[in-house]
């Protein structure tokens, strides 16, 4: 920035009599950088003009040129934009607002004062200045390298002197007593210097004259030293006399500071005496407390956790500097170590010693849970042992070591003992599940752990049997390893869904208690630790959230005292996981719609327990178990696909109903009452979408196999079964498939009804077939009747082999053939028949039709009416 400066002084500013006095570097706000400088400068000559100068760089070279200049007595506002954050913008209102952004915070300042100081000294503080920082306009010194400039204009400034009112009132006396002097200058410069010479010798005549007076001064001096001399004797003789006496103050002086001294010694001695005997000594009482207190009473622990905190006071009080090297501070700190570890050890044996007390006397409980399905309260332990909880602390922060063998100690002891409890309560809940022992080897219930043995069930084809006895039958034709959905009833399910919430209800507040006497017995609930760092992440697992912890810093070290609680509650329970995922997959194995049951149930308990602490050992865990439960629903919707693709039909019979189509609406009937207001209710409408776009294919798959019934009517009958089901159900997610399937039941309706209609009359349909075909080759219709194979005589013979008697049988063996066809579950025939009805009434009118335009006044008319046909059908309806 020097360098700029000097070249734009020597190439711009100098030519133009103009000195630089600040420069900053800027561009304009909000547009493309395109630099420039702006200065400021004063003129050399008198009077002082300031300008405020944009320089801009030449597009043709590396020289730089004057663009625009701004007098500063035009400028009213300086604008900083902000007086207490640093911002490199700011504005200049001239008689326009011009914005800019200078390359730096430190030249926008400098350039800012320097107009502020020019403000000052030319302009007497027109300039509003505005959003600057107060520090800034009160500095009074520049700084940096505007320093010599602003210094330089000063004292080029101070050169020139205006004269005073006498000095040019003299001046024009003299120039009026010399009328030539302006004519001529040199006669005038003569005279001046007569004049000066005539000065000069005055004043040497003057001082000549005072030489006498100059001799009686000296004389008078020589005097006043004289008497200078004899003030100095006796001054000297004073000092003397003076010196005794400071003698003697002196040595008082120091007596009296070694008294003080001695006096300060012994108070700041007394001091120090009275700080260790008041913060080092320990009461007898609380000695005998911590060497032979009662651990056991309420009474004693409280003498014990009193004279722990005076032991951990006096042991933790700071010693001023020398205090460590007193042999009886030494010998006192001794002292309180060996306290310390006497009632470490003791405190820890004893506590050990609950622990393993605690499990015996609770293992005597078990035989009083073992035929309910509850879980033996704690409470009565964890009162007990919170009694301890302030000595545990001072155990923690004293001696570490026996404070983490204590915590590995009851996670040993209490692990075993819930171990043990939450087995027998599984094995409880799978019981009651499957009824009874007996029932329970069925489903492979082993001993008393209740693992699961055997594989997994696998499905077998199914094949469609007839209409009449196809749910009677439909048992026998799924070979499954486990049982069927349909084959249970809804108190099965029911008895299943409150045994599983149940156990949740139960596991819970068991979790939750273990985990709060944690914290605070073990006193990890306050304080943060800082050697990692914790980072939660959330992983979707197949539509499951799981919030997992990750740790930074040093591997397998804690990072906080809450991450010691879970790992705690993860040692203890460790149980807890596994006998969930074994009854869930019993509960599977039982029923594999009681996944529904479990994803509802599981999911809430999971938000509930994460609304109290996503981080917790209760919501990590149950959000484990979430997604085995989310697998197994995933993998009862793929089962019931693979049995749709699976499924055969029987050849030697008609179709019906599809079994797969029966099963989704039992489905959707229980997944509609089991989710309903439930939190996961977007894992069903996924589902229901994959089900029923399956049940859709295999439809379509099973009616173009179909050789016994016509695949419209299984195509009609299915998706109006299937139509009903949604409009039944109202599941919104299903709404496109619901009208879908009724278009799909609707158009088959019209297809089977057309394909049926045309066999009844079929040589009438022939003969108007090619009727109309000669139409649509270009022949007028009043012209057929005159080809050979249309014309009157052969429509006649044609309408005489229709007479109303064998349109009425014919109409009675399609009302048969359709009887055939139809399922009596979907009960359609009435609906089919009247459908039927209509189509052919339309014929009918199309044929005479045809016969007004084709023949005209020929008398040609069927043999049978309108009302013939709706009686025939009537009366076919009621004979059947």
């Amino acid at each position: 920035m020097t360098a700029i400066k000097h070249a734009l002084q020597r190439d711009i500013f100098t030519p133009n009599d103009e000195r630089l006095l600040s420069i900053v570097n800027v561009c304009k706000a909000g547009k493309k950088k395109r630099n420039c400088f702006l200065c400021a400068t004063v003129t050399t000559e008198r009077p002082v003009q300031v300008n405020v100068v944009k320089v801009k760089k030449s597009d043709k070279g590396d020289f730089y040129k004057r663009q625009t200049a701004w007098a500063l007595r035009d400028l009213a506002v300086v604008d900083a934009k902000d007086a207490v954050k640093e911002s490199p913008e700011f504005d200049l209102h001239f008689d326009k607002v011009y914005k800019w952004v200078a390359s730096s915070t430190v030249e926008k300042n400098t350039f800012i004062s320097c107009i502020w100081k020019l403000n000052q000294r030319y302009l007497r503080k027109k300039i509003d200045f505005i959003n600057v920082s107060s520090q800034l306009l009160e500095e009074s010194v520049p700084s940096g390298e505007n320093q010599s400039v602003a210094g330089g204009d000063e004292e080029a400034v101070d050169e020139y002197q205006e004269l005073n009112a006498r000095e040019e009132q003299d001046i024009e006396i003299m120039m009026e007593g010399c009328e030539y002097a302006i004519a001529n200058a040199e006669a005038f410069a003569e005279k001046l210097s007569r004049e000066l010479q005539v000065l000069d010798g005055a004043n040497i005549q003057s001082i000549m004259a005072s030489e006498k007076q100059v001799n009686i001064l000296m004389k008078l001096l020589d005097e006043a030293l004289k008497e200078v001399d004899q003030i100095e004797l006796k001054l000297s003789s004073y000092e003397e006399m003076l010196q005794s006496v400071k003698e003697q103050m002196d040595q008082i002086s120091e007596s009296n500071h070694l008294i003080h001294l001695s006096n300060t010694n012994n108070v700041k001695l007394l001091s120090e005496i009275e700080f260790l005997v008041n913060h080092m000594d320990l009461a007898k009482g609380h000695i005998k407390a911590l060497q032979e207190g009662d651990l056991t009473s309420s009474r004693g622990i409280e003498a014990c956790t009193n004279a722990a905190d005076a032991l951990l006071q006096c042991m933790n009080v700071a010693l001023r500097p020398g205090h460590d090297m007193l042999h009886a501070v030494k010998q006192q700190q001794q002292r309180f170590s060996d306290l310390r570890e006497q009632f470490a050890r003791r405190l820890a044996s004893h506590l050990n010693s609950v622990f393993v007390q605690q499990g015996h006397d609770q293992s005597s409980t078990l035989a009083q849970h073992s035929a309910e399905l509850t879980l033996p309260n704690h409470h009565p332990f964890h009162r007990d042992l919170l009694r301890y909880a302030k000595l545990m602390e001072w155990l923690k922060n004293t001696d570490y070591g026996k404070y983490e063998g204590l915590t590995k100690n009851y996670m040993d002891y209490l692990s075993r003992l819930y171990e043990r409890e939450i087995k027998d309560f599984f094995e409880v809940a799978k019981i009651k599940m499957t009824g009874t022992t007996r029932e329970g080897k069925k489903f492979g219930l082993h001993g008393s752990s209740g693992k699961l043995t055997g594989s997994t069930s696998s499905l077998n084809k199914l094949s469609v049997q007839s209409s009449g006895n196809r749910r009677s039958q439909s048992s026998s034709l799924l070979d499954m390893g486990n049982m069927s959905a349909s084959d249970l009833d809804v108190a099965d399910r029911t008895k299943f869904d409150k045994i599983f919430e149940q156990v949740l209800s139960e596991l819970e507040p068991l979790c939750l208690a273990e985990q709060d006497f944690i914290s605070k017995f073990f006193k990890l609930q306050q304080h943060q630790s800082t050697s990692g760092t914790t980072t939660n992440e959330v992983e979707e697992m197949d539509g499951v959230a799981l919030s997992r912890s990750y740790t930074s810093g040093v591997p397998q070290t804690v990072s906080s005292e809450k991450d010691m609680v879970r790992q705690m509650m993860t040692k203890i329970f460790r149980c807890i996981e596994p006998e969930l995922n074994n009854l869930i997959a019993l509960g599977d194995k039982i029923d594999s719609f009681n996944s529904l049951y479990m994803l509802v149930k599981m999911s809430h308990h999971v938000w509930t327990a994460q609304n109290v602490d996503p981080a917790s050992f209760l919501s990590t865990t149950l959000g484990n178990v979430l997604v085995t439960v989310k697998r197994n629903f995933d993998k009862c919707i793929s089962n019931q696909m693979k049995q749709m693709d699976e499924v055969k039909i029987s050849k030697k019979s008609k179709v019906g109903i599809l079994p797969f189509v029966a099963e989704f609406e039992e489905f959707a009937a229980l997944a509609e009452s089991i989710f309903k207001n439930a939190e996961r209710r977007g894992d069903l409408d996924k589902a229901y979408i994959k089900l029923i776009r399956a049940v859709f294919d295999s439809v379509e798959k099973v009616a173009n196999e179909s050789q016994k019934t016509p695949r419209d009517v299984v195509m009609m009958e299915n998706f109006h079964h299937i139509f009903a089901t949604l409009s039944r159900l109202k599941i919104s997610c299903l709404e496109a498939e619901k009208k879908e399937a009724k278009q799909k039941y609707t158009d088959h309706l019209q297809s089977y009804v057309i394909y049926s209609l045309g066999q009844p009359l079929e040589k009438l349909n022939h003969f108007f077939e090619g009727v109309e075909a000669r139409v649509a080759q270009g022949i007028r219709e009043e012209e057929v009747s005159y080809q050979l194979a249309f014309n009157k005589q052969e429509l006649r013979k044609v309408i005489k082999e229709y007479p109303g008697k064998e349109v009425k049988k014919g109409l009675d063996n399609l009302y048969k053939k359709v009887d055939k066809h139809l399922c009596e579950e979907e009960n359609l025939l009435q609906v089919v028949w009247h459908s039927m009805q209509d189509e052919f009434i339309r014929q009918y009118k199309h044929f005479e039709g045809l016969i007004a335009r084709c023949y005209p006044g020929s008398g040609i008319t069927m043999e049978f009416t309108i009302q013939d046909i709706l009686d025939y059908c009537s009366s076919i309806a009621q004979s059947h």
